[in-house]
């Protein structure tokens, strides 16, 4: 049975900082590609970051410069690092793999930013 579960998020500042991570189980984690998405109030999911098995990363032009996705294929978790966060990278943040699993969503974790 494949888990995912995220944390990490929470309330931040404008122009401050997290760490999100996500727990896999039940997938051969070290040869998919991973993804981390996000849900903002009234918008679609859409995705954010993505890193190949073999460590290859991609980001989207709206976190470019900002954000950092990483992976510990002997913990099978993958990690965001967020920095100068925006009031716009407010939302739930998801992980998956990719393409996704449209079954396996986890319940996400919150980033909340403040201006």
């Amino acid at each position: 049975q494949v888990q995912l579960v995220e944390s990490g998020g929470g309330l931040v500042q404008t122009g401050g900082s997290l760490r999100l991570s996500c727990a896999a189980s039940g997938i051969i984690f070290r040869v998919k590609t991973m993804a981390w998405f996000r849900q903002a109030p009234g918008k679609e999911r859409e995705l954010v970051a993505t890193i190949g098995a073999g460590g290859f990363t991609k980001n989207v032009d709206s976190v470019r410069g900002r954000f950092t996705i990483s992976r510990d294929n002997a913990k099978s978790t993958v990690y965001l690092q967020m920095n100068n966060l925006k009031p716009e990278d407010t939302a739930v943040y998801y992980c998956n793999t990719l393409p996704p699993d449209m079954n396996v969503w986890g319940t996400g974790t919150l980033v909340t930013v403040s201006s």
